[in-house]
């Protein structure tokens, strides 16, 4: 075999490796963690949305909000859990024998959590970034650069 190809097979590994390592090394979320966390945090997005959508100002439709939240981001320290999450909420009513949507939002939010002592969560607080101006700034500042990157997806 020529050095030519040694050389080329030879940087080959060394891209290889090199890429396995930096993967292994990035940060995963705890799932359990995240699925201990994720319906208090679902149920206080649904909460916090009463009263804000289109469909509650039209009785007959009964509406109601479903929330879904992805944790991109988890960190617990001493009891308190940092969560940056990926949420949805869809405001749903009933118009005959059909689903109408009504409203929604999506976007990224840090939400704060604490174990109370029987071992439940307790949603701490909520942070948003503003709509329009700011919204990138406060997302870089409030999130890793993989974290950014899964909230670039879609709804």
């Amino acid at each position: 075999m020529s050095a030519r190809r040694w050389a080329v097979g030879t940087g080959a590994v060394v891209v290889l490796v090199a890429t396995g390592t930096w993967a292994m090394r990035q940060k995963t979320v705890d799932t359990r963690l995240r699925e201990e966390i994720r319906p208090v945090v679902e149920a206080r997005l649904a909460a916090d949305s009463h009263g804000t959508g289109y469909g509650e100002d039209v009785p007959a439709l009964h509406t109601r909000w479903f929330c879904r939240a992805e944790a991109v981001d988890v960190a617990e320290r001493g009891g308190e859990v940092r969560a940056g999450v990926d949420t949805l909420c869809l405001e749903y009513g009933v118009r005959g024998a059909g689903l109408v949507e009504c409203g929604g939002g999506k976007g990224p939010q840090v939400v704060r959590l604490e174990r109370d002592p029987d071992g439940a969560y307790q949603v701490l607080s909520r942070e948003a970034p503003p709509d329009g101006a700011g919204n990138e700034d406060r997302t870089e500042a409030h999130s890793g650069f993989l974290a950014r990157s899964a909230l670039d997806g879609g709804a």
